[in-house]
């Protein structure tokens, strides 16, 4: 059976209040099962292995698995090449949580760029061997590697799978988030459908929507690409097909760990823990 975890980024204004280890100690009070990390030291990458130690031996103490470390990235900038030198910083540092790493891939073109503005321009611009020494680093210290539906440019299903099997490589996979399709206005059932044969992680999210011919809703709602309306809110009250994507994912084979990313403007200790009871009762039901 999958098991419910918790990204540290769902805390919100929390997790300066908490620390770090406070907010892995609140996902075990609330029932998680494991902990997904965003980045929490950027500058000294000593400090950083240090910190991901001592979070490491406090999951083990408590009794909560490790799940992905989530970091940002863009093999369009520049300079290739320090993005490379930082994503295998990065494995590093989730080989020292125990954790695999998800990273992300493209913000998409610079505006200045007015011709071959594709997905296929990005994969043949040398991105692909990027990412690849990126993931062959990784497999050689022992770390799985992902990347998410995520940011809008590399976000649908059908990109994703694109790019995953481009780069070709057994280390290498989809953190499927359930609820990041609906930002590029993907139907979500088709797309967690698509994407599940290739899953090595998984996020819950769910959002409120509204199509772009209403009005703005107000304070809290943000637009999809094609400017439908979203708001996010607790695992269970939004929109999302939550339980028929477990379905799908468990059809697939998938029984491994499933993160609550929660964005809501609902406060975040709520919407973690109802999130956390919501998720485990909708898995009782589908096993």
């Amino acid at each position: 059976m999958m098991k419910v975890g918790v990204s540290t980024y769902s805390f919100g204004k929390y997790l300066a209040e908490l620390g770090i280890i406070g907010v892995i100690d609140k996902i075990k009070e609330f029932g998680g099962e494991a902990v997904d990390f965003i980045p929490f030291e950027k500058e000294d990458k000593g400090k950083a292995l240090e910190m991901a130690a001592q979070f490491r031996e406090h999951m083990d103490k408590i009794g909560l698995l490790p799940g992905c470390y989530c970091t940002g990235n863009n093999f369009l900038a520049p300079d290739r090449n320090a993005v490379i030198k930082m994503l295998c910083n990065e494995a590093d540092i989730a080989k020292a949580l125990g954790t695999k790493m998800r990273f992300d891939v493209a913000n998409g073109f610079p505006a200045e760029v007015k011709s071959k503005r594709s997905y296929d321009s990005f994969l043949e611009s040398g991105a692909v061997e990027a990412i690849r020494e990126v993931v062959d680093y990784a497999e050689s210290i022992g770390v799985e590697t992902c990347t998410e539906n995520h940011g809008y440019f590399s976000q649908d299903p059908e990109r994703v799978e694109k790019l995953i099997n481009a780069v070709d490589r057994d280390n290498f996979g989809a953190l499927v988030d359930i609820g990041n399709f609906a930002c590029a206005d993907a139907p979500l059932d088709k797309a967690v459908g698509l994407m599940a044969q290739y899953a090595r992680h998984a996020h819950a999210k769910d959002f409120h929507y509204r199509p772009g011919y209403k009005d703005f809703p107000g304070e809290g709602w943000f637009t999809t690409r094609n400017e439908n309306w979203l708001k996010g809110t607790v695992i269970g009250h939004g929109d999302v097909p939550i339980k028929q994507a477990l379905r799908i994912l468990k059809r697939n084979g998938y029984d491994g760990i499933l993160a609550i990313e929660f964005e809501g403007k609902e406060d975040p200790m709520f919407g973690v823990r109802v999130g956390i009871d919501n998720l485990h009762r909708f898995l009782k039901e589908i096993y």
